[in-house]
């Protein structure tokens, strides 16, 4: 891996990393989970990338916006919930077999918001137990880094698909400190 403006690239190559300048650069993504005491608020997604899904609010982060702009932003529009606070708990990379475009996924949590969760033309909100979360019914990746989002760890990973559905390869690791990916 190569540390670039503080974001990571994953290199196609085991010798040398390309010179940036011809990679495709990652594209920035937001990821919000909001929870309560013993339970959270999963979307089914309606439409697009990942439609019939179940997953948290985001998207992309648009032009001019900070990631947490971006993540707070995606919340309100798809949620209806407006995030009093933001905490960044993970970063995941997602590879998708025969596609050069990098998803860079900033993972966010809150438990300060306001609002009642709303259906949006994208998503429909539904509370979950944290005991009884759909992961047959969310991304396949889900199912490895959510537990650690929900014992309040830290994360790092990354993800190689081929197609939607079968995971080629992963790494995924606790870290103390997102600062430095």
């Amino acid at each position: 891996m190569k540390i670039v403006s503080n974001r990571i690239t994953v290199c196609r190559t085991v010798t040398l990393c390309p010179d940036v300048r011809n990679m495709v650069p990652n594209k920035l993504l937001t990821l919000v989970f909001v929870r309560e005491a013993s339970r959270i608020l999963l979307g089914m997604k309606k439409k697009g990338f990942g439609a019939g899904r179940w997953n948290g609010f985001g998207g992309k982060v648009e032009k001019g916006e900070t990631i947490e702009e971006g993540a707070k932003r995606e919340l309100q529009e798809e949620s209806g919930l407006v995030a009093e606070q933001l905490d960044e708990v993970g970063r995941l990379m997602f590879e998708f077999e025969g596609d050069p475009q990098l998803l860079e996924v900033h993972v966010f949590s809150t438990r300060n918001y306001k609002g009642t969760p709303t259906e949006s033309d994208e998503m429909r909100p539904q509370w979950y137990n944290i005991d009884s979360i759909p992961y047959s019914n969310m991304w396949p990746d889900d199912k490895y880094w959510v537990p650690l989002y929900l014992q309040d760890k830290k994360f790092s990973g990354y993800f190689k698909f081929k197609g939607h559905d079968d995971i080629i390869e992963q790494t995924l690791k606790e870290v103390d400190n997102l600062q430095n990916l």
